[in-house]
């Protein structure tokens, strides 16, 4: 009977978990590559790279999300928790923790704007800052010497400005610097037309101006770095921007908020008739005011003029006056008598200073000094003498005993190598060099034999 044939069994594939992850990661890369999400965003953290990591959500379940750094700065609001949005990007796994999570492109708020949004978050952190206090708002000049425009030279709001400017006040300096006040590089310009007139200081005041739009063509005065230029300048600054119903962030910024640039001309600068019609009610008032301080005070002094106690301080000042001359009389008389006190005792100390002839006593002091002064020289003398005798032996003893004399009668001294004076034979050994002073020269000599002496 034949063995019993049983079926192969399938070949069962065991999946690596890498392969099993990057299999799942193709299947919903190539499924879900351009997709939007409507949720709730929750756990936003930005990283150190800037990259934003956030959860969105809704009532039953939640996915992982990731916004790069990149796509991040296009939008013109920040992501944060709380916010229901709208992503649109692609769907992948980040496979070292096997969660599968969402790249995303792009996100728009639901049910508002992102521009509207963008505004509503600046404008609330920009406050929590302190920028909009009216503590920090600069006072506008009375009448300034030169007004800088930052706006576009082609609008209509440069023509509107310079007319009013021009009608109010003839002579007025005004300084333009052009900027674009729509699209994305008129922030930046606006920016630096900022930073140059603080840094130059040559206006006393800043009209920042630009006609109405909507909420996209304002926006570039919605923006972070145009708000914070305007705060850090040194110089005061009116938004007049858009139409009365358009607002800004420059508007809640600036020092002075104009409703449109017509307003903002208006507002930086009065009329040549209303200014000396101001000035004429100042001159008028200060007129009525001096009057009224001169009649008072000269009725003040009437009243004084005739109270008790002034009449009482007028006695008292001619009191004093009659004391003062008498004290003025006795100093005077006091000092001309000490006067002549002080010039009888000069006299008398010159009378006493004739009688004593000084002439013949330094002569007496000058003979004594001579007197002197001869027995010392003589004292001297007779002691050099005898010194110089003494002198004069010295020598003579230190010649006759001294070594050269002695060398004089046939003897010699003799040094070793070292210099050192040789006294006996066994100083020395054979062969050693010696030197013999003689009484005129010296010998450089060998040790060829020794003889040792007879003690």
């Amino acid at each position: 009977m034949s063995p019993l044939q049983l079926p192969l069994m399938p070949e069962r594939r065991i999946w690596t978990v890498s392969d099993l992850t990057a299999r799942i990661r193709d299947l919903l890369a190539g499924e879900f590559t351009d997709i939007q999400v409507e949720g709730e965003i929750s756990n936003a953290h930005a990283a150190q790279s800037g990259h934003l990591y956030f959860t969105l959500k809704d009532a039953k379940a939640q996915i992982r999300c990731v916004c790069f750094r990149q796509q991040l700065m296009r939008l013109k609001f920040r992501p944060e928790d709380g916010l229901h949005v709208t992503v649109r990007g692609s769907v992948s796994v980040y496979e070292a923790r096997g969660e599968y999570q969402i790249y995303v492109e792009h996100v728009e708020p639901v049910g508002r704007g992102a521009l509207q949004l963008a505004f509503e978050q600046l404008k609330k952190r920009l406050e929590a800052e302190g920028l909009f206090d009216l503590a920090r708002k600069k006072p506008l000049p009375m009448l300034p010497r030169c007004i800088g425009l930052i706006t576009s030279p082609s609008g209509a709001a440069v023509r509107d400005i310079v007319r009013i400017l021009r009608r109010r006040f003839p002579n007025l300096h005004l300084i333009l610097y052009p900027v674009r006040v729509q699209g994305e590089e008129a922030p930046g310009e606006i920016v630096e037309a900022i930073k140059y007139f603080n840094r130059k200081q040559l206006a006393d005041v800043l009209i920042l101006a630009r006609g109405g739009g909507s909420l996209e063509d304002l926006w570039a005065f919605n923006e972070e770095i145009v708000a914070r230029a305007i705060a850090a300048c040194a110089i005061p600054i009116i938004s007049g921007v858009g139409h009365e119903t358009d607002v800004t962030i420059a508007d809640f910024v600036a020092d002075v908020r104009a409703s449109t640039p017509s307003a903002a001309a208006e507002l930086v600068v009065r009329s040549r008739q209303e200014f000396d019609r101001h000035l004429a009610e100042l001159r008028h008032k200060l007129a009525q005011w001096l009057r009224y301080l001169l009649l008072q005070s000269r009725h003040r002094l009437h009243e004084l003029i005739a109270h008790r106690g002034f009449r009482e301080l007028e006695d008292l000042l001619r009191r004093r006056r009659q004391r003062t001359d008498e004290l003025t009389t006795q100093l005077a008389e006091g000092l001309r008598a000490r006067l002549d006190r002080l010039r009888r005792r000069f006299t008398l100390a010159g009378t006493r200073l004739v009688s004593v002839d000084l002439r013949a006593r330094l002569r007496a002091f000058a003979l004594r000094l001579e007197q002197r002064s001869a027995g010392i020289g003589t004292r001297i003398e007779r002691l050099l003498v005898a010194k110089r005798q003494r002198l004069e032996r010295l020598r003579l003893q230190l010649e006759e005993r001294g070594p050269l004399r002695v060398l004089e009668r046939g003897y010699a001294i003799c040094y070793d190598a070292a210099g050192n004076v040789v006294h006996t034979a066994e100083s020395v050994g054979l062969g050693d060099r010696i030197r013999v002073q003689l009484s005129r020269g010296r010998l450089a000599a060998e040790v060829k034999a020794k003889e040792p002496g007879n003690s």
